[in-house]
């Protein structure tokens, strides 16, 4: 199988077109072309008016080592790298374990659900441990929430089946290197529970919630008949360990019902939100450290400005879909402002997981049709920010939290306010054009106090600074929502690099958004899949 890269199309090319492309770039007559497939798909949008289709295709011919040579010299024609899945242990390498003594996943986010499902494929039945409720009942309790204003702790956006990527736009790309293309492990498992074909192809694959809520369901099914035992509404709220210095081992975990369940290995998958966890780890002496995340505000635009401004005439394309962005601007006061979880055709979702808190987010269904446009713009801050304690940052995220909820009157309504009213300094009274997305509903005042002084600085030099990247991007009644403080998590439980095991406590493997070691779903998932083969290995020896 050959592999071409940076084959060039017009967007509105005939489907003929790709097949004589690929006869005219390989040489070839049409009978040596025995078949093809497109291996990826984007778009170059540069000029507006005359967008390129980018593919990549894997082609089968006829004398493949002629053609290879034939075309030694041009650098995207190659042979097609295997980019299939090989399990590392299972079968003969782990007959000798004990069958008594199961792996313990906790969290069921992307990270928890793809350790679980590599687990379960192996043989070696994890037991999973979620603190929240079902996907179904779980979507009950957070539309809930947006409706009714009643927050339930442990059922919320960032609390439940599917983690808190179930409430997003369902994005499935990264920037993470892949050497062993664990990426499309996880892309092959979402088609078989039930996502779109096209995840495979296109260079920025999205679900959406409605379609992740079902998808999560079949995986849960397909661990379960291999072997696999979830429980949920089962908090983990201690950990055994046994042993000092570097002879510390994880013995087991405790349930807030006060049931023990004994095991030596642990998979720690909590994602980015479970506070209450990250406390009780540094108790019990696991090594954990402070890390940079950012904090911001929600902004939200009518989406046929964005698409407008990014495809020009060919805005409403099919393919092409809804437009999305991605903006940075570097502050006179050294700070970085920059685009996070950009939602074209989404909403700003309430996001919040502990009473007396604001917390905003982007979601977005598959199709991507709402009215606006919405995104994260934030700013990046370090542990310089708030030095001393490894947990300092998550009574930062608390501090802003709170001020929001106080801000929106205390009612978990969000504080806005316009953006041209944020950048001169002054309080907002009325919506304009683009009514906010945001339920239970806006609360329009002054964001001044929501966030730092550094960033508010930054941020008010970033908005018209953007209008040169994206021509009426800064429009005077776009809506910004506060805050956004869940971007990453702001500690990091450090592992080490050979067996993934925790710096300080083995059998214990930090995993995904909440150990800082991912960034969204595919991330959290590959890194799933990492530590999965980590502690099969372990158990294997």
């Amino acid at each position: 199988m050959l592999r071409i890269n940076e084959l060039k199309l017009p967007l509105d090319h005939a489907e003929a077109d790709l097949r004589q492309a690929i006869l005219a770039r390989l040489g070839i007559a049409g009978a040596d072309l025995l078949g093809f497939s497109v291996f990826k798909r984007s778009y170059d949008a540069r000029k507006r008016s005359a967008i390129v289709l980018i593919y990549a295709i894997e082609a089968e011919v006829r004398d493949q080592a002629g053609v290879l040579a034939r075309l030694q010299h041009d650098a995207h024609i190659l042979p097609a790298p295997d980019t299939g899945y090989t399990f590392v242990a299972g079968g003969e390498q782990l007959q000798g374990h004990d069958r008594n003594e199961r792996p313990v996943v906790i969290g069921t986010g992307p990270c928890g659900l793809f350790a679980a499902l590599i687990l379960a494929q192996m043989g070696l039945r994890p037991l999973i441990l979620e603190r929240g409720k079902v996907v179904r009942e779980r979507t009950v309790d957070t539309f809930g929430f947006w409706r009714k204003r009643e927050l339930n702790p442990e059922s919320n956006v960032q609390y439940g089946e599917g983690g808190a990527g179930t409430f997003s736009d369902g994005k499935l790309y990264s920037q993470i290197k892949d050497p062993k293309h664990y990426g499309r492990k996880v892309l092959t498992e979402f088609v078989k529970a039930g996502a779109p074909d096209e995840i495979m192809y296109v260079s920025k694959p999205h679900i959406g919630t409605f379609r992740l809520v079902k998808m999560v369901e079949q995986m849960r099914e397909n661990i379960i008949a291999l072997g696999g035992e979830y429980r949920f509404e089962s908090k983990v709220a201690d950990i055994e360990v046994e042993g000092e210095g570097d002879a510390r081992q994880i013995r087991g975990v405790t349930l807030a019902s006060g049931e023990h369940i004994p095991t030596r290995h642990v998979v720690l998958a909590i994602g980015h939100s479970a506070r209450d966890t990250f406390e009780m780890l540094y108790e019990r002496g696991v090594y954990i450290e402070a890390k940079p995340f950012s904090v911001g505000f929600r902004v939200e635009h009518p989406q046929s400005l964005i698409d407008a401004c990014r495809f020009g005439p060919n805005a409403g394309n099919k393919i092409l879909g809804a437009a999305d962005y991605k903006l940075v601007h570097h502050a006179a006061n050294g700070r970085s402002v920059y685009s996070f979880c950009m939602c074209p055709g989404g909403t700003v979702v309430a996001a919040a997981s502990e009473p007396g808190r604001v917390v905003t987010n982007g979601m977005s269904q598959y199709s991507r049709n709402e009215r606006n446009a919405n995104s994260a713009i934030v700013v990046g801050i370090t542990p310089a920010d708030y030095p001393g304690h490894p947990l300092a940052g998550i009574a930062l995220q608390r501090q802003l939290e709170e001020g929001a909820f106080a801000l929106g009157g205390g009612t978990y309504d969000a504080p806005g306010q316009l953006m041209g009213d944020f950048v001169k300094g002054r309080a907002s009274t009325a919506f304009g054009s683009v009514l906010p997305s945001f339920k239970p509903a806006v609360h329009l005042t002054d964001l001044a106090t929501a966030l730092p002084d550094y960033a508010i600085v930054a941020m008010r030099e970033a908005f018209p600074a953007f209008d040169k990247q994206i021509r009426g991007y800064y429009q005077e009644d776009a809506v910004l929502t506060g805050v956004e403080t869940r971007t990453s998590s702001p500690i990091r439980i450090k592992r080490r690099d050979d067996n993934l095991q925790s710096l300080n406590t083995r059998g214990l493997f930090p995993a995904g958004e909440g150990a800082g070691y991912a960034g969204g779903i595919l991330s959290a998932a590959v890194d799933g899949i990492k530590v999965a083969e980590a502690v099969a290995l372990s158990m294997a020896r």
